[in-house]
């Protein structure tokens, strides 16, 4: 008996190119985007496909292209501090968002240790993935070396810790903290500390040094007793703001390196009796949401993330087409409420 209800067989690249009047080989390279097509071929080759609803096999298009349609965006914390710290979900949903319109996928990797950064390194080695967004870089990460080896688009989000020359997205940190410092002076404070990220990743090393050239600029200390390393949490940013108490009790202002950490940091100002900014103004840095609605809300430096998701995808996009991608620092800028 003859199946009535079997579907129809999808059409296939042959029908396509009988219905368009053209070779085989002229409908592939239309559906791969060769630029050796002429344009009548091309428009042809584009209305038989839609009229005849050809969807293209991912799997056989990729053996032509040597493309997966897919890029990485791999984060080297753990996943606790991954899916709780706002500056990592916002380069998440920022780096979806625009490649919303594309026909490119999206995977998150997470590496917890080297033995995950190296397992990641094979994962893209093998082919799976045809660039990597790298975040979250610390010094010893052997990831950056491990994917520039291979050959395999790269970008970098934050400037390389070793200066290898390799393609990045970063804010000005430097300058961002220089800001924040400077308007802490602008107040009149002079006794002011910092609570400082991670001083292994780039960004940790360049606010701490951006608040050291504001304070060396005007004259004021900026001495080690001033100084307490976090690690860009808010149970890292209180450790480190009671650390600083006891060795600076006399501090009437603190820049510290992130907004979680400087959440943190106002719970220890408070369990220890001090008013913000009465006795210690405090600025932090991201602006993320919590900055807003913390008690006080707080100054803090705003990182440009609606601008570094774009070109962090712009500049592998680019080296995936086997272009030369060019670094970016993208200015941040101040943003004034009640905490200084």
């Amino acid at each position: 008996m003859t199946d009535t209800t079997a579907r129809p067989a999808s059409p296939t690249l042959d029908e396509v190119a009988v219905l368009a009047g053209v070779s085989r080989a002229t409908v592939s390279r239309v559906i791969n985007d060769s630029p050796r097509v002429s344009p009548e071929a091309r428009e042809a080759v584009r209305s038989a496909v839609a009229q005849l609803r050809y969807v293209p096999n991912r799997m056989a298009r990729s053996l032509v292209t040597r493309r997966t349609d897919t890029i990485a965006l791999v984060l080297n914390e753990p996943n606790t501090q991954v899916f709780s710290d706002p500056f990592f979900a916002s380069i998440v949903r920022g780096v979806s968002a625009t490649l919303a319109d594309t026909d490119l996928n999206l995977v998150l990797l997470t590496a917890r240790d080297e033995r995950e950064q190296q397992k990641i390194g094979r994962y893209a080695r093998q082919g799976h993935v045809d660039g990597v967004i790298l975040m979250s870089v610390h010094s010893n990460d052997p990831l950056p070396e491990i994917l520039e080896e291979a050959g395999i688009p790269l970008v970098l989000c934050g400037r390389p810790f070793d200066g290898r020359d390799l393609a990045y997205v970063d804010a000005d940190n430097s300058g961002g903290a220089e800001l924040a410092a400077r308007h802490l002076l602008s107040t009149g404070r002079r006794r002011i500390g910092t609570v400082t990220g991670p001083l292994d990743m780039i960004a940790g090393v360049d606010r701490l040094h951006g608040w050291r050239s504001a304070l060396q600029a005007a004259g004021v200390e900026a001495a080690p007793r001033m100084v307490a390393e976090g690690d860009f949490t808010e149970a890292g940013g209180a450790r480190a703001m009671a650390e600083l108490l006891e060795d600076a009790p006399d501090l009437d202002a603190v820049f510290v390196a992130s907004d979680p950490m400087a959440v943190g940091a106002l719970r220890t100002l408070r369990a220890a009796g001090r008013r913000v900014p009465d006795d210690v103004a405090v600025v932090g840095f991201d602006d993320a949401a919590v900055a807003a609605v913390c008690d006080p809300p707080l100054t803090t430096v705003a990182q440009p993330l609606g601008d570094m998701t774009p070109l962090l995808t712009e500049l592998l996009l680019r080296q995936i087409d086997g272009e030369r991608a060019e670094s970016r620092i993208v200015p941040t800028r101040l943003v004034r409420r009640a905490s200084a």
